[in-house]
């Protein structure tokens, strides 16, 4: 795998919210983070797909 798994606040920069609403979120809404020891990280082809798979508002 030549992408690196993002952090946290790769994440939210990337969502456009704050840092904290994912950390206070990321189960209810299902964000498709894999715990490394005490960290959370996520493939970012993962999160796209998350992404196409969410139901408009």
């Amino acid at each position: 795998m030549n992408e690196r798994l993002w952090t946290v606040e790769q994440v939210a920069d990337y969502l456009g919210v704050p840092k904290s609403r994912v950390y206070d979120r990321w189960r209810e809404w299902g964000i498709p983070f894999v715990r490394i020891g005490q960290q959370l990280r996520c493939d970012p082809r993962a999160l796209q797909e998350w992404i196409g798979g969410q139901k408009a508002a």
